[in-house]
């Protein structure tokens, strides 16, 4: 389909060229009845992005509103660029996360890239300083040159732009299945610091004030870039090339300076960036929020190429840009502070009091739209749902033990897991220290990041176990807010808040529909309890292609704030002579593990069962020995169990070993993933102290500095082996499996 504005509204309609551009027969009619007339080319192809799943929600609206959104810290929640939570003494951290999923498959390199880029724009437009980048990746098993090629490009792109936009990576998750083979997932979240008076919101208010155009000149690159992640992945996807955006760290770190620079002038009203959708999203929301509408001249735009149609600027989602609302006659003095940093600036509209989106190109009107038409009244949909049938049988299914003949053996083919093996391929390409400010750097539970002038750090992580959202939707909701929170209670810092970034197949399928509504349940029913609002994330649908569905892939961002730095708990052991304890109770429970995934090959059963009660309980109880100085060290159980944790809590170059001993069923004890655990160390002298402290703690085992891993059955030998040996199959897997 030709990009001209100059095909007539009547072949429009005629020729359904509204189809192509997303819009149905019936959104098509709704368009007609809100303007009074046919639309023509412009407006068609605004109305299609604008009312796309990717920027209107319309099919997750409803389910989104069953989210917990408010909380005592909260400054602000969904809505803006990114949330906001009070950490104390007149500051804030913004946080969001964001994907670029359908892009990362089409170019992984610039999908990557162009998806960090814009989830920093999102934070800075609050008036934030960007301080830390974290990421959930997913992808297909590191079995087939095109997967190697996606995750190995994707992390590129990650990096390069991080690298140089210099905003240090700290962490993230990369977990790898068949389901995300055709369609990897990559979500970037972007952590900010702001003072409270410095908040800023996307608001095109004051009629006469000034619309300001700041950055990059808009390119080709991205044009209907929300539509094409509002459907499904086509096979023949690169002829979705054009839809995927390229990237200029560079410029985006002066942007960021100048942006800032411009928070502390009283000139500024409003400011967002030109995200999804672009020109259009970021005009018409604006002036939306404000109860006000908006005259642009799209001559006046920036252009690389000088005979792009009007179709093309509105639509373009060309990077780093932003657009700025400034009091009518303090033009200059904003457009000073951009020319500073080598950077266009340049007035291309006004605020009207006439809720109209009226643009203007050659002299003439090329579209003229109510603007909460765009912003407020796209259509929302309620989905049918119905519960998977698969759901049904796996629930049926008894709580059974795999057969395992050799444990050793076995806990050396999971630490060799993609999902379970040492990522340091992957962040050791992530410049993590930069701004100098990381206190634990990527490998850990969660990443800290220190507050400079304070005594206060964040502590930052994201986690989703999606094997068991397919198994249960609404159980493994609830387990990925309580993982997540469950990673920051062990660094000693007390969790916030969230974002989520919810990513699923075809909301048409009334079961993929059913995985949404049931994950969200459980997700909103866990926030509420561990008391973290969700404030900010992303919606990513029609997640599948060639008939085939993600697994359902809510992943959660979460922060939390130690305040103090003396409350630091790392994730590894520290030394010799340290008691290694067990939090929680250990049940046959393997529906979704790893070591089901290893020896069979599936999943499939019960997914495991969360007490939210015993989770928050268990929470604080860790949380006050944290803070009263009782604990060396803490780590989550998760994928693997706890053999995979003892281990993983030996590999931090020290020399260290341990002997531990197990009981009852060794499978069960050392493999199971029953959630609500946690493995601890603490010091001898502190012994007394903890138990009193911690009801469901038992102590299993010593650390030692004999550099050997010793589990024992009735203080029988059931498992020796050497750390260093361990060490070396976890840490070498994946580089072993993409050569």
């Amino acid at each position: 389909m030709p990009l001209t504005s100059n095909i007539s509204p009547e072949k429009v309609e005629q020729e359904k060229l509204y189809l192509e551009m997303g819009l149905s027969d019936d959104e098509y009619e709704k368009v007609k009845g809100i303007l009074q007339r046919r639309p023509n080319f412009t407006e068609t192809g605004i109305f299609s992005v604008m009312w796309s799943e990717h920027c209107s929600y319309k099919t997750s609206k409803p389910l989104l509103k069953k989210f917990p959104v408010d909380g005592p810290r909260v400054l602000q929640g969904p809505g803006e660029g990114a949330g906001v939570i009070d950490i104390g003494d007149g500051q804030a951290v913004v946080f969001k996360v964001e994907s670029h999923n359908h892009p990362s498959a089409v170019e992984p390199y610039q999908g990557a890239a162009t998806g960090v880029g814009g989830i920093i724009r999102d934070v800075f437009s609050m008036g934030a300083r960007p301080v830390a980048l974290m990421n959930g990746l997913r992808f297909g098993n590191l079995t087939t040159a095109r997967t190697k090629y996606l995750f190995q490009e994707v992390v590129h792109g990650i990096a390069s732009y991080g690298n140089c936009v210099g905003v240090p990576t700290v962490g993230g998750d990369t977990q790898f299945d068949d389901s995300y083979e055709d369609n990897p997932l990559v979500n970037a979240m972007c952590v900010g610091l702001i003072d409270h008076d410095a908040i800023q919101k996307g608001i095109a208010a004051g009629v006469g004030n000034t619309v300001i155009y700041a950055g990059a000149p808009t390119g080709r690159d991205g044009i209907h870039g929300a539509t094409f992640a509002s459907d499904d992945l086509a096979d023949d996807s690169d002829q979705d090339r054009p839809s995927v955006q390229v990237g200029d760290p560079f410029m985006e770190k002066l942007l960021i300076e100048a942006c800032l620079e411009i928070i502390d002038s009283d000139a500024l009203v409003g400011m967002q960036d030109m995200g999804a959708a672009g020109l259009t999203s970021s005009a018409s929301e604006m002036a939306s929020k404000a109860g006000t509408g908006i005259t642009m001249n799209l001559d006046l735009v920036p252009q690389r190429k000088q005979d792009m149609s009007a179709y093309e600027l509105m639509l373009s989602e060309s990077q780093e840009r932003m657009l700025l609302v400034v009091k009518q006659g303090r033009e200059q003095e904003i457009m000073d502070v951009f020319e500073k940093y080598g950077l266009q600036a340049v007035a291309v509209g006004d605020v009207t009091e006439e809720k109209s989106f009226l643009l203007k190109q050659h002299g003439e009107v090329v579209a003229d739209i109510p603007v909460d038409a765009l912003a407020e009244e796209a259509p929302v949909y309620h989905m049918p749902s119905k519960e998977a049938a698969y759901v049904k049988a796996f629930r049926q299914m008894e709580n059974t033990v795999p057969h395992v003949t050799d444990h050793g053996t076995l806990l050396k083919q999971l630490l060799q897991q993609p999902t379970i093996a040492s990522k340091e391929w992957v962040y050791g390409q992530y410049d993590s220290m930069v701004q100098t400010n990381t206190v634990v750097a990527p490998g850990s539970d969660s990443a800290v990041i220190r507050i400079k002038g304070t005594d206060k750090a964040l502590a930052i992580t994201t986690d989703c176990n999606a094997r068991y959202i397919y198994l249960d939707p609404e159980m493994g909701g609830r387990i990925a807010v309580a993982e997540a929170a469950r990673n920051i209670i062990c660094s000693g810092a007390r969790p916030l808040g969230l974002t989520d970034g919810l990513n699923f197949g075809n909301p048409t399928n009334p079961e993929v529909f059913w995985q949404m509504e049931k994950s969200v349940d459980g997700m909103s029913e866990a926030a509420r309890k561990l008391g973290t609002p969700v404030v900010s994330g992303n919606v990513s649908l029609y997640n599948q292609s060639n008939g085939k569905s993600i697994f359902p892939t809510p992943v959660v961002g979460m922060v939390g704030l130690l305040e103090s730095l003396d409350y630091l708990t790392p994730t590894f052991f520290q030394e010799s002579g340290d008691l290694i304890y067990v939090i929680g109770e250990t049940k046959a429970e393997f529906g979704g593990s790893e070591l089901q995934n290893v020896i069979e090959g599936t999943y499939q059963g019960k997914a495991p069962f969360l007490d939210l009660q015993v989770e928050a309980d268990r929470q604080n109880q860790l949380l006050t020995a944290i803070r009263q100085g009782l604990v060396r060290s803490a780590h989550d159980l998760a994928e693997g169990g706890l053999g995979v944790a003892l281990a993983e809590s030996v590999f931090n170059g020290k020399g260290l070993g341990l002997k531990a001993d197990i009981s009852g069923d060794p499978t069960i004890a050392l493999f199971s993933e029953t959630p609500s655990r946690f493995l601890i160390s603490v010091s001898p002298d502190k012994r007394e102290q903890f138990e009193a402290a911690i009801m469901d703690a038992h102590q299993i085992g010593t650390v030692n500095d004999s550099g050997e891993f010793i589990i024992t059955t009735a203080n029988e030998p059931f498992i020796k082996e050497d750390v260093r040996s361990l060490h070396n199959l976890w840490k070498g897997a994946i580089p072993c499996l993409l050569t």
